[in-house]
Parts: structure tokens; sequence; C-alpha cells
């Protein structure tokens, strides 16, 4: 069995991919003019720019669990570092 990827690496290649696929949409749809195009060389940046309208409200709706538990791995792991430093606070007051 593969090792389970990385709460936030997951999440951010989750939402990379909901972008591009938001991306990859919005240009089929301008390319064959469903939707307007920008003002004379700005087609990309248009695309991109609504591409990153789009893809916002669907990753906050899509990836509500990854994000949650992102979440709760990093809680975790600053639990952690401050329990950490809390021994090391704790080891130096002793000497």
């Amino acid at each position: 069995m593969a090792p389970k990827l990385n709460a936030t690496v997951r999440y951010s290649l989750m939402r990379i991919g909901i972008f591009a696929g938001s991306f990859v949409v919005l240009w089929a749809l301008v390319y064959f003019g469903l939707l307007p195009r920008g003002l004379g060389d700005s087609n990309y940046l248009w695309v991109l720019v609504l591409a990153i309208v789009i893809s916002a409200p669907l990753s906050f709706v899509l990836l509500r669990k990854q994000r949650d538990e992102m979440s709760a791995q990093i809680v975790t792991r600053v639990d952690r570092a401050k329990s950490r430093l809390a021994e090391n606070r704790s080891m130096e007051d002793g000497i």
C-alpha cells in the first residue's frame, strides 16, 4: 500500500487541478465564441482572471473535506511543536 500523501500537498494539488480544469474549459468556451474574447491581446489574461474567479468558490465547496484534513494535520503539528518547546523550557529552567 502506498503511503498517504501529505494533506497539504494533496489539497494544493487538487486546488491546482480545479484551477487548471477551469482554465481549459473557459479557454475552450472563449475559443468557440461562447464567451466574449478579451480586448486586443488580453485573451489569455481574460481567461486566467475568469478561471481564478470561477475556481475559487468551486475549491471552497468541493475541497471542504481535504481542507479540514489539512487543518487537523497542521493543528497536530503545532501542538507537538508547542509541547516540545515547553519541554525544552522546563529542562532549561531545571539546570
